[in-house]
């Protein structure tokens, strides 16, 4: 794990007025610029063992100048989720934690977290990433790092060109004499629906259907003609037609083809690329390819920092947030110890000059977030498996008609 301390961060305009009330909805443009005095005042924050030496440096900083304390408690992560779902209410929990903003759906219905208010910082974000922690128009949390998946190709078979189109891309890698023009993991028997999410999203087939606001909706958006138009291309081009996608390929197998220099292209995330570059190949990350005539918009995993809804510093928890960790230092420190794409826009360019970094980071400016919503729970079982039956030959339009139905059905 590599650490990096960060120095004191300079105190910004204070979002606190002496003697303002307690709730969290009071915003920066409410305040007046004063020194903050957080004197008697302990925040605790829930973080695991990757993140804590950055948070560490930001804390110092806010305790040198605020005169609060931070109390910092290092947990699994896996664990954090349902832990601050069951002790929030009884008021063991913390003022603020580290997540991911798939947990927003059933934090929000657990009425364990509030919104917060970034003012003008909320510029510095990408805004896929402000897109991810925002749920019925509100923001629940400080987005601090992206993850999303890419269109990795070796360069020494198909150059470095991004093809535009699934059948650019599919004439490249034959004309490469690769095995396979183009590998992806379908889980095997088993389907992976999150993995062909950008090809089906390019036939305007989103999983749900998002408002205004950005925010998804329980309204399904994967029926009608532009969900039919993507099941039968993924028949066409499964095995009973051109065989570019197949159920006999895991996730294991995907890589080692890959890697190996048999598959020209593959969809993949950055977790992949140590393995696929394993054997020597070459490689170049643009954005996903379009199949159906949209632009490819895979899922985007976005993490940050959420706010308790039962804190009793949730004034002192947002100056936190917004001073102490939405800042270049505080963002930096944060990619050093775990680096993932920032959300950070400036920082997150400062890294793209790494070019496996910058291909990711545009997969994730065509992207969306993953929903958060808790019906979203209802529907990877049924989708898997309605692609993995298309793609070994069942008739796409009536068996996707019918996992749209089921789907409907078990959300209610």
């Amino acid at each position: 794990m590599r650490k990096m301390g960060i120095g004191a961060v300079a105190l910004a305009s204070a979002i606190l007025l002496a003697g303002c009330s307690s709730s969290p909805s009071a915003t920066p443009s409410e305040t007046e610029d004063a020194a903050i005095d957080a004197s008697g005042v302990t925040l605790t924050i829930w973080t695991d063992e990757n993140r804590k030496p950055a948070i560490e440096a930001a804390a110092a900083a806010f305790e040198e100048e605020t005169g609060g304390k931070i109390e910092l408690v290092q947990k699994n992560f896996e664990d954090i989720r349902n832990d601050f779902i069951n002790q929030v209410p009884t008021g063991e929990g913390p003022d603020l934690t580290i997540g991911a903003h798939d947990w927003l759906g059933a934090l929000v219905a657990a009425g364990v977290v509030d919104t917060i208010d970034l003012g003008d910082k909320a510029d510095s974000f990408e805004d896929v990433a402000l897109s991810a922690m925002t749920y019925d128009g509100q923001l629940y949390a400080l987005p601090y790092s992206l993850e999303t998946i890419a269109l990795i190709q070796n360069t020494d078979l198909v150059g470095e060109d991004a093809p535009a189109t699934w059948d650019d891309m599919i004439a490249a890698g034959e004309e490469s004499g690769a095995e396979r023009p183009f590998v992806i993991n379908t889980g095997g028997q088993t389907g992976d629906a999150y993995t062909m999410y950008g090809f089906q999203t390019s036939f305007g087939a989103p999983v749900f259907v998002q408002d205004d606001t950005g925010s998804y909706t329980s309204e399904v958006g994967m029926g009608g003609d532009a969900g039919t138009a993507f099941a039968e291309w993924l028949g066409a081009e499964g095995e009973k037609g051109t065989k570019h996608i197949s159920t006999t390929i895991d996730y294991d197998t995907n890589n080692e083809l890959f890697a190996s220099g048999k598959a020209a292209y593959t969809v993949q995330g950055p977790w992949a690329i140590e393995t696929l570059t394993a054997q020597g190949a070459k490689i170049k990350v643009n954005p996903i390819p379009s199949a159906g005539g949209e632009t490819a918009a895979p899922f985007v995993g976005v993490q940050g920092f959420y706010l308790s809804s039962q804190s009793e510093n949730a004034l002192v928890a947002q100056e936190f947030l917004v001073n102490y960790l939405a800042t270049d230092d505080a963002q930096k420190a944060l990619y050093e110890a775990d680096p993932r794409i920032p959300a950070w826009s400036s920082l997150a360019e400062e890294v793209s000059s790494d070019p496996v970094i910058a291909g990711f980071l545009a997969s994730s400016q065509n992207g969306v977030p993953m929903p958060s919503i808790p019906e979203m729970g209802s529907v990877w079982d049924l989708w898997n498996a309605a692609q993995v039956q298309i793609i070994k030959g069942a008739d796409p339009a009536s068996t996707w008609d019918k996992m749209v139905a089921d789907l409907e059905a078990a959300i209610g």
